[in-house]
């Protein structure tokens, strides 16, 4: 919190925001290809259920536990050139996937990928932070926006990479990581300059709160509550994103590809929930955003497994553009709860989100090979109804503009 009379909020650098909101698409697009290759590994490997979905947790649990670490070490000693170093090893482990022969191969190939994401989404974070200014809103919007956008691609790179091409198929995002190391070698120097101005000017920024008065123990319960909304809306999100597709070729006929069509659509339109998320989050309120995203997917969700094919497409592009609308926003919600430590809250928040997928992949894998498809989709449509915590979240306060430059 601060008190100080002299404003430590500087105007946006746009350029840096929308370059390491490119970089987040590059990244995410490379994560999605795991996903968007289990109807392929499925068949050619005969995968079970439960296989696949422990390929997605070695996936995200390595993301999430490294991310909070990766967090706080950037906390206490930034190191503006992990971003392409991360990189590498998401390119290493893309040069695996493609080519690995066994199931073994293709966990520890993952795994290479996971570590790059842990690397880059917490430093990647700061980066949006530090370009922010006034709008950390629209900056974690379109920071978050790209690594959203990036998710989407995942059916239509099964549909039209994977599915033609087969796991060989993945070596042409090889290419995809090599333009985001050249882009975040520009982004770090950057970054480095930036330090090195704060180290000249012997100061670091203050960092303004949107948080009144708050005690250490209700900034916990906040934190605490804020967890379980990650954990619901990741859970749901795994289980549309890597397993739905399954259930649109059970239930109603579809081919892999316009089965992956389907879930594009409900990527599609989170990823513009996303973006929005952000500035309405800085006109109404964080809270205010994050309580609309929970109430309105309830009723969509729990409908959903009921409904003829044209109702579902309908749902799913509803689900996808509310349940994503506080993506961002919980991100900057935890950033302004503890301000100290911008690179630790976006570490939590989003390898949270990475680790809770992480969990609902194999949960849910399980869950159809002894239960089924379809009771196992009707299960999770209840999940949304946990959101409800959210309503007992602080209410947060609006940030003031920036000073005009001299």
């Amino acid at each position: 919190m601060t008190t100080t009379k002299t404003p430590s909020i500087s105007n946006p650098v746009y350029p840096v925001m929308f370059a390491i909101g490119i970089c987040h698409l590059l990244n995410d697009a490379l994560q999605s290809v795991i996903p968007a290759m289990f109807p392929v590994l499925e068949e050619s490997l005969g995968l079970t259920f439960t296989q696949l979905g422990l390929i997605a947790f070695a996936l995200n649990a390595v993301a999430s536990v490294l991310q909070p670490v990766v967090g706080f070490l950037s906390d206490r000693k930034p190191k503006p050139y992990s971003l392409p170093i991360g990189m590498t090893s998401s390119l290493l482990g893309m040069v695996g996937l493609a080519f690995a022969p066994e199931y073994w191969m293709i966990l520890v190939s993952v795994i290479f990928i996971g570590l790059g994401s842990a690397i880059f989404h917490p430093e990647g974070s700061r980066v949006s932070f530090m370009a922010a200014g006034s709008k950390r809103g629209l900056s974690q919007s379109i920071y978050q926006v790209g690594g959203n956008s990036g998710q989407a691609l995942a059916p239509l790179i099964s549909a039209f990479i994977l599915v033609p091409l087969g796991q060989k198929g993945a070596a042409l995002f090889v290419l995809v990581a090599a333009v985001a190391i050249f882009i975040l070698m520009k982004i770090s120097a950057w970054y480095k300059a930036q330090l090195e101005q704060e180290k000249l000017l012997n100061r670091k920024k203050v960092l303004i709160s949107s948080f009144a008065n708050l005690t250490r123990k209700q900034v916990g319960i906040a934190l605490g509550l804020l967890l379980v909304i990650i954990f619901v809306r990741s859970f749901y999100v795994t289980n549309i994103t890597s397993f739905y597709v399954f259930h649109l070729m059970e239930s109603y006929g579809l081919s892999v590809q316009n089965g992956q069509l389907c879930i594009f659509l409900f990527l599609a339109l989170g990823a513009a929930g996303t973006f929005f998320g952000g500035p309405m989050a800085d006109r109404i309120g964080r809270k205010s955003v994050i309580v609309l995203s929970l109430l309105v997917p309830i009723p969509l969700c729990i409908l959903l497994p009921y409904v003829p094919l044209p109702i579902v497409i309908i749902l799913l592009i509803l689900v996808g553009f509310f349940i994503m609308l506080s993506f961002s926003v919980t991100v900057v919600y935890a950033q302004e709860l503890v301000p100290s430590k911008i690179g630790t809250m976006a570490g939590l928040t989003v390898g949270l989100a990475f680790g809770m997928g992480a969990i609902g992949a194999v949960v849910i894998g399980r869950l159809m090979d002894h239960i089924g498809i379809y009771q196992t989709m009707v299960i999770i449509s209840f999940l949304p109804l946990l959101g409800l915590v959210g309503l007992a979240l602080p209410r947060d306060q609006k940030l003031s503009e920036p000073p005009l430059a001299n």
